[in-house]
């Protein structure tokens, strides 16, 4: 079992940035991959990142390509997502998901794929 706690989530304004924060627990880290979805109410949760569990390698979805940073603290269990230049397109609620294995690639992004979910954190960004 892996339990994940995200935090950071917030209202903020056009061209900010913020940082999410997701805290994993339970199931050895060295054998968990990470990664981030968002969902708006209604839709299917939307791939954003994952990350290695070494922290060494990451994907990310197009539309957030040298926008978004996802990083990895292994000393203290945490994921980040760093989050520039926000846009009212990126309101959702940002989930934080795990997985067992060691890498991540194109099936990263199939939500299905991921066993364990946080709650969620909720990013507003308004204009």
């Amino acid at each position: 079992q892996v339990q994940l706690v995200e935090s950071g989530g917030r209202l903020v304004q056009i061209g900010d940035s913020l940082t999410l924060s997701c805290v994993a627990s339970g199931r050895s880290s060295r054998h968990t991959s990470l990664a981030w979805f968002r969902q708006a109410p209604g839709n299917e949760r939307r791939f954003v990142a994952a990350i290695t569990p070494n922290g060494q390698n990451a994907i990310y979805a197009d539309s957030v390509k040298g926008r978004l940073t996802i990083s990895k603290d292994n000393s203290n269990n945490t994921m980040y997502l760093r989050m520039n230049s926000l846009t009212p397109e990126d309101t959702d609620v940002y989930y934080c998901a795990a997985r067992v294995g060691t890498r991540v690639g194109i099936d990263s992004g199939v939500w299905k794929s991921y066993p364990y979910w946080g709650q969620g954190t909720q990013v507003i960004v308004s204009s």
